[in-house]
């Protein structure tokens, strides 16, 4: 409860919010701005027209309701918008109120969840027993790769049946990649955010029962989990800048749940932003960690890549510390990176590219 509610303040948007559950048919989706105080400095230093931020999409999909791996509720429609997202930011309604109607009639955030994880086990086992039954008549041909993905699957299966996401299982290499190809709805990391009342800001979360019992599940089920009050952002939104800073200050919040909540999905699917400075404008962009400075430049312009000669690199800190690219040459912190070159976060880069 309070998933679309959370959407809305997340996307700044008004995709309409009813007191009842399920009331999301049709997925409504969103790119977000990524909040990062180093666009902000950097846009500061050079005073650009214009500055960019990455973003990174949020999509809210309709609830989930038990039995929906046999098609209740909105069932297999629910389960294919569920695969085409990365991951899973799931909203846990951890508050109270006879206003707010709940879907099975009391308050039980770790049963919830339960049931949402159940769902989608069932899904996945239903997956794999249908790629099951093609691959064992074609690993009779004595195939080495077919061979191996049916004991790699045969062996996954029983531990779905005994109730236990692919996220919780420790996988080689080699099973992960097998997994992946599968788009397996329990192997999408996951981030649990706890909705707490407007009344439980401030609070000790040991004294918030539900919080808790959700923080330790997320520990003990190789999730995330962060505290939101959806209510309290959905009300920051209607505010102008300067009220919403007094209004943050007299609840004790030094940020929005809504930045946190961001900046954590980001970090949940393993991204990180370099810049770029080429006036009249400075601009985030967003990559996988690990990513190499040719592919890094294909976000930028497909020749970026294609031509790629070399990536010219600073550190955000060491370009703070600077004062400006032009000193930064002179003191011979500008360095030049080549093909294998893994861009590493707050990297500012000029790419150099020949086609």
């Amino acid at each position: 409860m309070g998933k679309s509610t959370l959407f809305n303040a997340i996307t700044c948007s008004d995709a309409g919010v009813s007191n009842y559950p399920f009331c999301t048919i049709e997925p409504n989706r969103a790119s977000v701005p990524v909040p990062d105080r180093r666009l902000e400095e950097l846009e500061k230093m050079v005073r650009p027209r214009k500055a960019l931020p990455a973003v990174i999409e949020f999509v809210d999909i309709a609830g989930l309701v038990k039995g929906a791996h046999r098609g209740e509720g909105l069932g297999n429609k629910f389960l294919s918008h569920i695969r085409e997202i990365d991951a899973v930011v799931h909203v846990v309604r951890c508050f109270r109120d006879e206003d707010i109607a709940h879907i099975s009639g009391k308050l039980d955030a770790v049963s919830d969840i339960e049931t949402v994880d159940l769902e989608l086990i069932f899904a996945d086992i239903g997956t794999i027993e249908n790629r099951l039954e093609k691959i064992r008549r074609q690993a009779k041909s004595g195939d080495r790769d077919t061979v191996r993905e049916l004991e790699i699957l045969e062996k996954i299966k029983p531990e779905l049946e005994a109730g236990r996401p692919l996220r919780d299982l420790k996988l080689s290499a080699e099973e992960d990649r097998i997994i992946k190809s599968l788009f397996l709805l329990t192997d999408k990391p996951v981030l649990f955010a706890a909705n707490i009342s407007e009344d439980d800001i401030g609070k000790d979360e040991e004294g918030l029962e539900e919080v808790m019992k959700v923080r330790e599940y997320a520990r003990d089920h190789g999730a995330r989990m962060l505290v939101v009050s959806a209510r309290i952002e959905e009300e920051l939104l209607q505010l102008e800048e300067g009220e919403r800073d007094v209004f943050m200050d007299d609840l004790g919040l030094s940020e929005s749940g809504i930045d946190r909540l961001v900046r954590v999905s980001y970090d949940l699917l393993d991204l990180i932003s370099f810049f770029t400075i080429k006036l009249p404008e400075v601009r985030a962009w967003t990559v996988r960690k690990g990513t190499r400075a040719p592919q890094a430049g294909g976000k930028i312009h497909t020749d970026f890549e294609r031509g790629f000669i070399c990536a010219e690199v600073i550190s955000f800190p060491a370009l703070m510390d600077a004062g400006s690219i032009q000193q930064a040459r002179e003191r011979g912190l500008v360095r030049q990176e080549g093909k294998q070159y893994q861009v590493q976060d707050g990297d500012v880069i000029l790419f150099k590219f020949n086609v």
